[in-house]
């Protein structure tokens, strides 16, 4: 299982990279494959300001429908539209071409909820 040592990760299976104050997200390999082939990502979030832990949006699989939970509080930015016609690349490239949105972080202190790779993987082992 794929969890880059580089990114920050939340215990809904979120992960999250930082480019200053902007954070790209998107699912992690562990979820992607507990979803297994995904079909459909709505999100109808951008230019909204979240909470942490707030909904963004869904991801739909052939068996099931999730939520998606904001990892940091902030204004969704941006959404990956290449996922409109290719949902699928989240299974193929979930920290690559599968990622979901951009958030301006609103409050840099909440960092410190987010796990380390190791962390993360202590979390999906128990």
């Amino acid at each position: 299982m794929n969890i880059p040592s580089d990114l920050l990760y939340s215990e809904d299976h979120e992960w999250v990279k930082l480019d200053d104050e902007i954070a790209i997200v998107g699912i992690t390999d562990f979820a992607q494959r507990e979803l297994g082939d995904i079909v459909y990502i709505e999100i109808e979030t951008v230019g909204d300001t979240l909470e942490r832990e707030q909904v963004f949006g869904t991801v739909e699989a052939v068996k099931t429908v999730s939520d998606l939970f904001m990892p940091l509080s902030g204004e969704v930015l941006e959404f990956n539209t290449d996922l409109e016609d290719t949902p699928e690349a989240v299974n193929g490239e979930p920290y690559e071409s599968g990622w979901l949105i951009k958030i301006k972080i609103d409050n840099p202190e909440q960092l410190k909820y987010l796990l380390s790779a190791d962390q993360y993987k202590q979390l999906i082992q128990s």
